[in-house]
This record gives C-alpha cells, sequence and structure tokens, in this order.
C-alpha cells in the first residue's frame, strides 16, 4: 500500500520532474554520473508516485493534516481482503450489478439480498464487492458461513463476532442474543458500517443480527447471500440480485482454467470438454469440481468419467446441492422427489393436480421451492437444474440396493422388473 504525501512540492512537479523538484534531481544526476541507471530508476519512481492519489499539504495546518492521513491510514489498515475466486470468470458483470444495486452515494441505509442455487457464486460475488467497497465505510464485517456456525456455536458467537470486527473488543461476552441486539444497535447507530451476512438460511439470523436498519448509521449497508428468497421477503429487503448461470463460453473458459491450466481447451479434448460444461449447466461449483478432477488425467480417464455424469453426480456437488434439500419439509420433499424423477418440463398446471391428489399441498410446496432455487416456471412449464434432478434420483437411489423398497420407479423397465419379481 503506498499513500503518497507532497509536503510543499506540487505533484505534477514530481510527475514532470519541473520546477524544484527538477532542479534538485539535475543536481543529484550530476553527482551520480557515473551510476545513471540508479538515476533512470529513481525518475520511473518518483513519476509513478506521483500518479497515485496521495495528498498535498501546502498552507494547511499540519496537525490537522496528520489526523486526515492517521484515519485513512487507520481504515486501510484495519482491512482484510478476502480471498476471491482463483479464476473469476464472468465476476465483473455481477460485480457490477450489485454495485448498482447499492446505490452507494445515497445516504439512507440500504439493505440488498444475492440469491441463487447452492454454488451458484453468492458468496465469491459478496467477497468480490465488500473487497472493492469496505474502504468507503467507517468500520466494515464479512460474517461467513452463517448457516453453519449459527447451527454449530448459536447466534450469541455470531453477534460477538460481529462486533469484534467492528469494535476490536475481544473480551466482549454478550451473554445472550437480546443483549446481542442491544449492543449491536448501540455501537452501530451511528456508524456507517458495510456488513456482509452469508449464508443465510432462517429469519432469527436476520433479526439478530440486522434486525432493522435503525441499528445503522446512514449511508450502511446490509449484503444477504442466500439460497431462500423468502428469507428476504420477510426481512423486508425489496432489492433482490438472482444470480444468473454463467453463460456457456464463460462456463468453457472456468472449466479450462480448472482443467487445463489455461483459458480454452486443450487440441483433442474439445468434444470432453463440452460434454463436461452441458453436464454443469452453468453452475460453477460444478464447473470448478469437475475440472480439477480431470486435470492432468489420461484421455481413457475422461472419456469414463464423462460416461459416468450422465448417471451420477459428483460427491463434492452433491453435498453441497443437498444441503437445500435438507432445509425442506417432509411434503416439500416429496414435491421435489416426485417432480425430480417424473414431471420435470411437464405443465405446472398438470402436475399440481396430479399433487393434490396425493394430499402434498403443491401451491405453497411448488412455491417454497422456487424461493429456495430449487424449481423454475417457465412458459408454465416446471423446470429444474439437472444436477438438482440427478440429486433427487440419487436420494431415491440411496433408500434401497432393491428396486421394489424405493418409494419412486422412473424407468419403464425396472416398474416392469419389480412388477414381474412380485408376480
Amino acid at each position: 500500500m503506498v499513500l503518497p504525501i507532497f509536503y510543499d512540492v506540487d505533484p505534477s512537479e514530481v510527475r514532470k520532474l519541473e520546477g524544484s523538484f527538477g532542479e534538485a534531481l539535475t543536481m543529484h544526476e550530476e553527482k551520480f554520473n557515473d551510476n545513471m541507471e540508479t538515476v533512470r530508476r529513481w525518475k520511473g519512481a518518483l513519476q509513478e508516485v506521483a500518479s497515485l492519489s496521495g495528498w498535498h499539504l501546502s498552507n494547511r495546518h499540519e496537525p490537522e493534516f496528520i489526523q486526515t492521513i492517521v484515519k485513512e491510514i487507520s481504515n486501510h489498515s484495519n482491512r482484510t481482503f478476502l480471498n476471491v475466486a482463483k479464476h473469476p470468470v464472468g465476476l465483473d458483470s455481477h460485480i457490477h450489478a450489485v454495485s448498482t444495486l447499492l446505490s452507494l452515494g445515497c445516504d439512507d441505509v440500504g439493505m440488498i439480498g444475492v440469491h441463487g442455487i447452492g454454488g451458484i457464486g453468492k458468496t465469491t460475488i459478496a467477497k468480490a464487492v465488500y473487497n472493492l467497497i469496505a474502504n468507503q465505510f467507517e468500520v466494515s464485517s464479512f460474517l461467513a458461513n452463517i448457516r453453519e456456525i449459527s447451527e454449530q456455536y448459536g447466534l450469541v458467537q455470531l453477534q460477538e463476532r460481529l462486533l469484534y470486527e467492528i469494535s476490536g473488543d475481544s473480551d466482549l461476552k454478550l451473554g445472550n442474543v437480546d443483549r446481542g441486539i442491544m449492543v449491536i444497535r448501540d455501537r452501530l447507530c451511528n456508524k456507517k458500517v458495510l456488513l456482509v451476512l452469508d449464508d443465510v438460511d432462517n429469519l432469527k439470523q436476520l433479526e439478530k443480527l440486522a434486525g432493522d436498519k435503525k441499528w445503522f448509521g446512514p449511508g450502511s449497508r446490509v449484503i444477504i447471500t442466500t439460497r431462500d428468497q423468502h428469507i428476504l421477503v420477510a426481512h423486508g429487503v425489496e432489492t433482490i440480485y438472482k444470480v444468473p448461470k454463467l453463460s456457456h463460453d464463460d462456463a468453457l473458459q472456468l472449466f479450462s482454467w480448472n482443467a487445463f491450466k489455461k483459458s480454452f481447451p486443450a487440441k483433442d479434448y474439445e468434444d470432453f470438454a463440452n460434454s463436461a460444461v452441458r453436464y454443469a449447466k452453468g453452475l460453477p461449483l460444478a464447473l470448478v469440481v469437475l475440472g480439477s478432477f480431470l486435470y492432468g488425467r489420461k484421455e481413457s480417464e475422461w472419456e469414463s468419467t464423462i460416461c459416468r455424469l450422465e448417471k451420477s453426480l459428483n460427491k463434492e456437488v452433491y453435498e453441497i446441492l443437498k444441503i437445500s434439500f435438507d432445509g425442506l419439509e417432509d411434503h416439500e420433499k416429496a414435491i421435489f422427489l416426485d417432480i425430480a424423477c417424473f414431471f420435470t418440463g411437464d405443465d405446472s398446471d398438470y402436475v399440481t393436480k396430479i399433487l393434490q391428489g396425493c394430499d402434498f399441498h403443491p401451491v405453497i410446496g411448488i412455491a417454497v421451492l422456487i424461493e429456495k432455487s430449487l424449481l423454475s416456471i417457465e412458459k408454465n412449464k416446471l423446470q429444474m437444474h439437472s444436477l438438482l434432478q440427478l440429486m433427487g434420483r440419487h436420494i431415491v437411489h440411496q433408500e434401497s440396493p432393491e428396486l421394489g423398497k424405493r418409494s419412486r420407479l422412473w424407468f419403464h423397465d425396472d416398474v416392469l422388473r419389480v412388477l414381474t419379481e412380485r408376480d
């Protein structure tokens, strides 16, 4: 980090090597006449520094100037730059979209949700935006893995972690969430705060960490990443960015960086790469995991892996996607599995009537699946990401190794086999 201070010298004189500054440098050239390479490096360094944003001290009280410098350096030194994606393909467009929605020039307190399926890149986007704008705020905090930490340690620890990151008070012990709410509100209500709440899966988490806009000072921004859109709506978050899938070109590039360590597929592997990209259907997590797995493998291993993808799901991808399924109520799980096994691509009204006959309450059930990014309706047809469909069918497979003991059969031959064996 370089923050130049121009003390009684104009930055333009340093940049152009003119005026009294240029005269002094000429004297150094004469003094170091036998080592002009060193002088050349000095000139280059000075011109580069003069092009940076800094401070110009001229006819100004030094104590006031020093306070300004200390405040600026404090803001920079307290920041933690978060590790973003190794290959940030397609990330710029997301950063621009979210930054625009944040309306950073306004003095109101704003909350924005970043919503999408597991593995779509919500956390990566939030980290990148945080790194970009954190220095515009008085204090900032990125609370990662809220779902997991809340389950293991409770909301009080998250409140204490937030206050530690904001104030540096490591000795603070809240005792209970109600006191935590009071302390957060009292300490942050007059500060311009940037707060990121990552992987929220329960409304209570928002209520205890960012319960009201009045908790934060003017100009504050709260970014919330979640798989569940309804949580955002229930909390009154009006601005929501739904993360889209990667385009085919971006998906191929991201896959290639992980599989070939370059931005395009190796010769003779183009067909394999395109098959893998079609399998991932624009999901960054699947592209990174699959590309990393295939890196350095022989052509025969690529072929075997691509063939296997049509019938199975990578374990790491499966575990990430299944988090959303595990959070469903029993009747919602049943609706999800029925659609994954039988009704993907079918007319929504037709499927609703069938599920009503099973007493599943499909109207609200389907709405919940849509809110959790597990389902969508396009032109009145039920659509499900192919990896989610594979996950659903894998869940049914896991019920029993015997076909007749599984809750659902979707292949004609399997149904015929079970009926024949029973006869």
